[in-house]
């Protein structure tokens, strides 16, 4: 296939308009709560159900992780190539397959293996959701329009756990992994049926090995990547530490049901929300760079104001809760923001860089698995002081290295 006839062919779509492309981005990037969050009410469940360690628990987000973070790097250019629409169709059909065969599974080793090849899927839709915002707005608009998408997002958020508290509540924690299935049918309905081709250029040696490898290092060295990525790496590690750990520590540490459990995550969700409406308001008024300095202030302070009852001893829901709600508040404002920005210089390698940055994000967030799966002792002292320390760091990169770019 020429490279004029790629563009032919994909200029003939009408561009979708911004209310659309805000809700498909919603939806495809909602996969990413709905992988995590809702079967975290049924984690201690599914692992008694098992006769599962705690560690090869964790092993069943962390397979989700890795195949998340390594899919990106074979998805980004593919999609760059093939185009955004046969990349997302795969991917879904994938992603649906393999939620089913977890809900289905009869060992915790069947169960990673299928959250292996779920996350795999799962890749090729928040890749391609950066790239086609890519191919459509400019990083400042493209800001805006994520943080539409990540109010969905958050509200999804919001309804996953409280759903997945209520699944296992009510018939056990497979049907709480088969809502994840209906999850990803829907997402690949609506690709199928309502989003047309976004690339307007294919590039045919884009998964070309000297191509490639040249591409990944002259974005990798790129400083404006260079800073949001480590932000949005840095503002997600402490997230997820909260992900992947608060089920142990609210259920078995703290005492909350699966249903109260999900509540409090769906808290946090809502003060998520409104961090990306104050992201809206801040990326017009001072631009990404501007926002994310005001953002850093609620992280900073949420972090460190769920670290000190535990240092001064206290162990309660109500001192993690709170402060969550303040870190999810700058992590509204951090992601949106990164997310555009960082895919911002590479028009014509949107995939590529999409790729490159969900690789980064994912390798913490392995990496965070692996060391709660070791790290976790029956206190929240794990759990609150990870946070803290991701919460410093995404200050730090808030106020040197993305203060230091271009507004």
């Amino acid at each position: 296939m020429s490279t004029s006839a790629s563009s032919e062919v994909h200029a003939a779509p009408p561009a979708p308009g911004r209310a659309q492309v805000a809700w498909v981005l919603a939806l495809l990037l909602g996969l990413q709560p709905l992988t995590t969050d809702l079967y975290l009410p049924a984690l201690p469940a599914l692992t008694r159900s098992l006769g599962a360690s705690l560690a090869a628990a964790q092993q069943t987000m962390a397979a989700v992780l890795l195949a998340f973070g390594c899919g990106q790097l074979l998805w980004g250019p593919v999609a760059d190539r093939v185009g955004r629409r046969p990349v997302l169709l795969w991917g879904l059909a994938l992603y649906t397959a393999a939620a089913l065969g977890a809900a289905l599974a009869g060992s915790i080793g069947a169960l990673i293996a299928w959250r292996a090849l779920q996350g795999l899927g799962m890749a090729a839709a928040v890749v391609c959701s950066r790239a086609l915002l890519r191919d459509l707005y400019e990083p400042r608009q493209g800001a805006q329009v994520m943080a539409w998408a990540m109010t969905g997002l958050g509200l999804i958020a919001i309804a996953s756990p409280a759903l997945g508290g209520l699944a296992t509540a009510a018939a056990g924690w497979r049907a709480a992994l088969a809502l994840v299935a209906a999850g990803g049918a829907l997402a690949l309905a609506v690709v199928a049926l309502r989003l047309p081709e976004t690339a307007m250029r294919l590039r045919p040696d884009a998964t070309r090995p000297r191509v490639l490898l040249a591409a990944w290092r002259r974005i990798a060295t790129h400083r404006v990547f260079v800073a949001w990525v480590l932000l949005s790496a840095a503002t997600y590690g402490g997230l997820f530490t909260m992900l992947a750990g608060s089920a142990f520590v609210y259920i078995d540490v703290l005492g909350l049901s699966p249903t109260a459990y999900g509540a409090v995550l769906g808290a946090g969700s809502l003060a998520y929300i409104a961090g990306t409406f104050v992201c809206r308001r801040w990326a017009h008024a001072y631009g990404p760079v501007g926002a994310v300095q005001r953002g850093a202030a609620f992280t900073v302070a949420g972090g460190l104001a769920m670290a000190l009852p535990a240092a001064l001893g206290l162990q309660s829901a109500w001192a993690i809760a709170l402060p969550q709600c303040l870190y999810a508040i700058g992590h509204g404002v951090h992601q949106p923001c990164s997310q555009a920005a960082a895919v911002g210089p590479f028009a014509e390698q949107a995939g590529a860089a999409s790729a490159l940055a969900g690789f980064v994000i994912a390798a913490v967030a392995v990496g965070i698995a692996w060391w709660l799966g070791q790290a976790l002792d029956g206190t929240v002292r794990p759990l609150v002081y990870g946070v803290a320390f991701w919460s410093l760091l995404t200050g730090a990169v808030a106020w040197t290295l993305v203060r230091a770019l271009p507004r």
